[in-house]
């Protein structure tokens, strides 16, 4: 092309030919998902891939952040259908026990016949690289994963989609059923603001993109001029993980430089010197480490949404290679750190008072992603302020904060539920049904954590699980699935799903588990929970 290098030809040539392979790829996914997904005796390959690829530096953030891969495992419920075969991933060696406890919850399925149709790789690397760079730095791992799949019935399926998971699939030959990295903007902080504007979806004040801390400083500057009576602003880094990039920027202390009693000048001065004190999630955060990041991933400031009673729901669905727009779940998502913004789990299914809104709000946002060209999950995040209100019915004013284009927190304990129970979300009502119809109701975290628990090996747990009977019971489909084992011995953390026929029964369980493992825990040690040091476990009001 005229005026380029022909260094900078050749570099173009090969990310032409890299995205023109990624799209023929693509165009093979429609046939090769709607044989696995939709065909109940359907025969193909699924490739997991577990990787969490974002910021390493944000995700250091998170304890025992390397066994999230094992936040796909539910995955392996799909193993019930007699004819699939799964490949799954992992940076280090899964334990067999864990492998045993998720094969065993098939119904009706033998579990040597699961087991022979599962393989398990790894790259026995547990550096803080993005698991899938791991696999393409080792060509002979790659060789073993690409004779073990067959080419014409196999896709790839991952947490997040990047340039990494795109070279993953091209160099495999597989089809990935994921959002093609090139629309990975529209999962910014700054793209979702964007969409919503376009679908007339109800949002914060805020700003646009900025690249640096002068540019911040403006933007909170005018921010606050456009509401004088603001409080509060939130800063976030334009690609975030968990809640783990935002921090809070307090105005209170600056009133002398509120609108009105001093100038735009000095009021950008006075925020630009307020940087250093913001509110961080994580106590080791610094401004100097937060504001080395905003010219690499860029940032915005949005307004705080004050509320007495605040709630923050989200609303989970798919695009289909078809180009359907599917919702899948509302839930109440419970949130914790000490600015009330890091994810620590959810509640299925969403208030009723606003559920079918969210619905309808993410079906909106859904079909605008759709016609961008986005597939496969995406979830939404909003805020709900309930306002006062004369009658008996609360009204909600809601608001929504973020696009997340990956599976979530929410993704896994309602798939968990989907495929233990096979059965149906219905979007007249927002519940979701098991094959036997009963509504299906359950709690879910990744930070059930306490000093207690450190020191419990997997198979620790599962002696306590089969003595207290808190496995999950498909007669009554009712109890509690666990999920990250491998961060309990040295983290003192593990996730859990438990599921019930109403949301009472489903804390019910919940607690019953917190109580036994506290009481076979039993010590003087001091106790450290992710979520608050004063509250029960599931005395969560999803506040902030």
């Amino acid at each position: 092309m005229k005026g380029e290098s022909r260094v900078e030809q050749v570099l173009n040539h090969s990310y032409s030919e890299q995205a023109e392979q990624f799209q023929l790829l693509q165009a093979q996914l429609r046939d090769r998902w709607q044989t696995v997904e939709q065909l109940e005796d359907s025969d193909g390959d699924i490739l997991v891939i577990p990787s969490i690829s974002v910021d390493q530096r944000e995700l250091q953030k998170i304890e025992g952040h390397i066994h999230y891969e094992e936040r796909l495992l539910f995955s392996l419920i799909r193993l019930w259908n007699p004819r699939t075969r799964l490949i799954y991933i992992t940076s280090e060696p899964l334990p067999p026990i864990v492998i045993d406890y998720y094969l065993q919850l098939l119904p009706g399925i033998p579990f040597s016949h699961a087991r022979d149709r599962l393989l398990l790789f790894s790259t026995y690397d547990s550096s803080l690289k993005p698991l899938t760079q791991k696999i393409l730095e080792r060509p002979r791992l790659m060789e073993r994963i690409r004779q073990a799949l067959r080419p014409e019935q196999s896709f790839m399926i991952c947490y997040n989609s990047t340039p990494l998971e795109g070279d993953l699939s091209i160099q495999l030959g597989v089809p990935l059923y994921a959002l093609d990295p090139d629309l990975l903007y529209w999962g910014t902080k700054s793209g979702s603001r964007q969409i919503f504007a376009e679908c007339g979806v109800p949002l914060p004040d805020g700003s646009d993109k900025v690249s640096n801390a002068d540019e911040l400083a403006i933007a909170a500057a005018e921010l606050w001029e456009r509401q004088p009576t603001l409080q509060r602003m939130v800063v976030k880094l334009n690609e975030g993980f968990s809640g783990e990039g935002n921090a809070l920027l307090d105005l209170r202390p600056m009133q002398n430089m509120a609108p009105g009693a001093a100038s735009h000048r000095q009021r950008v001065a006075a925020i630009r010197d307020r940087f250093p004190y913001l509110g961080f999630q994580a106590k080791t955060e610094t401004w100097e480490n937060f504001s080395s990041r905003i010219p690499e991933l860029g940032a915005i400031v949005e307004a705080f949404i004050e509320g007495e009673e605040k709630r923050s729901p989200s609303v989970q669905g798919r695009i289909t290679p078809d180009g359907e727009v599917e919702i899948l779940s509302t839930h109440d998502q419970i949130l914790g750190g000490s600015n009330g913004q890091i994810f620590l789990g959810c509640r299925f299914p969403a208030e009723e008072a606003y559920r079918l809104r969210l619905q309808d709000l993410g079906l909106r946002i859904g079909r605008n992603l759709a016609q961008k060209g986005a597939l496969e999950r995406f979830g939404v995040d909003f805020l709900a302020v309930r306002q006062s209100s004369n009658g008996d019915s609360p009204h909600w004013d809601i608001q929504a904060i973020e696009i997340n284009l990956r599976k979530g927190g929410t993704t896994h304990p309602f798939m968990t539920l989907k495929f233990l129970t096979n059965g149906r979300y219905d979007l007249s009502t927002g519940l979701f049904y098991s094959k036997q119809g009963r509504p299906k109701y359950y709690v879910a975290s990744d930070n059930l954590q306490k000093e207690r628990y450190r020191g419990l090996l997997p198979n620790d747990l599962m002696d306590i699980i089969a003595h207290h009977r808190l496995h999950f019971d498909t007669s009554t489909e009712t109890g509690t699935v666990f999920h990250l084992m491998g961060c309990l011995s040295q983290f003192g953390k593990v996730g859990l799903t438990s599921i019930g026929d109403s949301l009472q029964q489903a804390e019910e369980i919940y607690n019953k588990v917190v109580k036994v493992l506290d009481e076979e825990t039993r010590t003087t040690a001091t106790e450290t929970f992710s979520y608050s040091h004063s509250s029960p476990p599931i005395a969560w009001s999803g506040r902030r």
